[in-house]
């Protein structure tokens, strides 16, 4: 195990596939990434701290895969990122974020719909707790992070399962 948290298994949902022309999809994809922790984990900031230091969040999400020892997260500079930045939020909230990010661009397809609610909302639904990453502002962006235009990152903690994932909601 990594910091306690061992990865199980990651999902990729890319928009492009759904849609007749491809340049509908606004290049958006999800990308979930499960890992497990031991029950006598601690609590969920020392989840969150776990999380930050494992490998598997050293992704910059824009074609580069998991470094480990790389320095960038998404949008932002890996050293900036810490548990307090997470808020917790519900379930409705959660979805309200996702379904607002999703919705605006097109009509989903029934196929795209079964892939999210298998992949996405269906965990949101399991978890004990929700914590999504807070907006941390130009200084946290790094050199080329402004690839990006929506990132959107959530952590469910399922304690009953042993299992933590991560979920990143983007475009580029």
């Amino acid at each position: 195990m990594d910091n306690g948290l061992a990865h199980e298994e990651s999902a990729f949902i890319n928009f492009r596939r759904y849609v007749p022309d491809p340049k509908e999809h606004g290049f958006r994809w999800v990308d979930i990434k499960q890992l497990c922790f031991s029950e006598e984990s601690v609590d969920d900031r020392g989840l969150l701290a776990a999380l930050i230091g494992h490998e598997q969040f050293r992704d910059d999400y824009a074609g580069g895969g998991v470094l480990p020892d790389g320095p960038r997260h998404g949008p932002y500079w890996l050293r900036l990122i810490t548990p307090d930045l997470y808020v917790s939020i519900s379930q409705e909230k959660a979805a309200q974020i996702l379904r607002e990010w999703v919705d605006p661009l097109w009509d989903v397809s029934t196929e795209l719909e079964a892939d999210l609610q298998r992949e996405v909302f269906a965990r949101l639904a399991a978890a004990d707790a929700i914590h999504y990453l807070s907006e941390l502002g130009d200084e946290a962006i790094h050199d080329w992070g402004r690839v990006h235009d929506y990132f959107h990152e959530f952590v469910l903690v399922d304690r009953s399962a042993g299992r933590i994932t991560l979920i990143v909601a983007a475009d580029d």
